[in-house]
């Protein structure tokens, strides 16, 4: 099961798994989507955009999210007409309500008293030891944490699934996840596990989705069918100063969550189409371009020049958003033809490669576009409950392998 940066629900696989790495036998059989109870979101919403709350608000909170997610593997297991008997092992994500991976510099949160140092750190609520009582079924959960005790950046994580169902022995692939945040995983032609790189390259749905909440007071949870932003025009002065932010500076590995991209960066963005009298489809609009542009500026500056790639595989919420898949392709066609000039030129340099990309989403492989990623925690899941690794040090940074999450077990019969 996964909930992402988003927070707008819980995406539920099954998967029957067999054999180990690299060859594992991997299998979806069915997936569904839950949305959070309001009233549960809004608390997720309120701990995530780092309001205070107290422990016994946390405590609550975490204990909450355990009964919510167990409630949804049972509700899931009916939909798929199988007995929770029959399930093996659940593998939760957990909700992040914070993520502080080792970087340059650490949020106001992390610095707020001066007398500790801040120190990496990553927080993942709902209670695996309720889910798996909840449920009657073994569960692993807390996946983050163990990569960040070894040096890494707890995310993403999801690169280990992506190297087993995307490898290739002649073609180079990018997946490209568009969740909440946008993040891509580098599976050269013929790569081995240490040559896969993954980071974070910036924003997607976090922002569109905020912005339209707030334009419409809570009416609507995102652009459907891009329909707000499609009013809209481009406002260059506002792509140009979200071009330049320090995030997409950082070399990988690298990432990032609403701790950034959160309700201060969508304040800001208000702010500034405010002073700039920027109607609110230009806004739309030109976040909606920024998504794009900062995943093709990251493949530009960090992938292409070293990687020959054939396959953009794209999955997530945002493969829904017609108009950013229509930028993103067009995008990558323009720094990817040398014969099709670009129209934009950010402070740093533009570069193009001669090279051609084949966008396609994740259902070209037979996986739901909202599915991949509970089916990589599937995954996880298993290697954990094997007593074997499952993040890539090359993709997080971490100084070596590590055995993911925290069991949970049942009491046997």
């Amino acid at each position: 099961m996964m909930s992402g940066t988003s927070a707008d629900g819980i995406d539920a696989a099954l998967v029957k798994i067999s054999g180990a790495p690299p060859n594992p036998k991997i299998k979806l059989l069915h997936h569904t989507h839950q949305s959070f109870p309001p009233a549960v979101r809004k608390e997720i919403l309120r701990a995530a955009e780092q309001n205070p709350l107290t422990p016994a608000e946390f405590s609550q909170l975490h204990a909450r999210l355990g009964h919510v997610y167990g409630q949804a593997a049972l509700s899931a297991c009916k939909k798929f007409r199988i007995s929770p008997e029959k399930i093996d092992l659940i593998g939760n994500h957990g909700q992040t309500i914070f993520h502080q991976p080792p970087s340059r510099s650490f949020s106001p949160l992390a610095t707020r008293h001066r007398a500790l140092p801040a120190i990496p750190s990553t927080l993942q609520l709902g209670d695996g030891s309720i889910i798996a009582n909840c449920t009657g079924i073994a569960t692993v959960s807390d996946f983050r944490p163990a990569d960040i005790a070894v040096g890494g950046q707890g995310a993403p994580l999801v690169p280990f699934a992506d190297y087993l169902l995307y490898r290739h022995a002649k073609l180079g692939r990018v997946s490209l996840n568009l969740g909440g945040i946008a993040n891509i995983t580098v599976i050269p032609a013929a790569a081995k596990p240490q040559d896969v790189l993954a980071f974070d390259t910036g924003p997607a749905n976090i922002l569109l989705d905020a912005l339209v909440q707030h334009f419409t007071h809570g009416r609507q949870r995102f652009d459907k069918n891009a329909a707000f932003a499609r009013r809209g025009h481009i406002n260059n002065a506002l792509i140009y100063r979200l071009m330049k932010d320090p995030y997409l500076e950082l070399r990988p590995p690298k990432s990032t969550g609403r701790e950034y991209f959160g309700a201060h960066y969508v304040k800001d963005l208000l702010n500034f189409a405010r002073k700039r009298d920027i109607k609110a489809a230009d806004l739309l609009y030109t976040v909606t371009y920024f998504t794009a542009e900062s995943v093709v500026d990251a493949l530009c500056r960090f992938v292409l020049p070293r990687h020959k790639i054939s396959q953009l595989i794209v999955s997530g919420g945002g493969v829904r958003n017609p108009l950013l898949m229509t930028q993103l392709k067009a995008l990558l066609q323009s720094r990817t033809n040398s014969s099709f000039p670009s129209t934009r030129h950010w402070p740093r340099a533009t570069r193009h490669f001669s090279s051609s990309i084949t966008v396609v989403t994740s259902s070209h492989f037979h996986i739901p576009e909202q599915a991949k990623e509970a089916l990589a925690f599937a995954l996880m899941a298993y290697e954990t409950f094997h007593h074997r690794p499952s993040n890539l040090p090359s993709a997080t940074g971490a100084r070596r392998s590590a055995i993911l999450g925290k069991i949970s077990y049942v009491e046997l019969p």
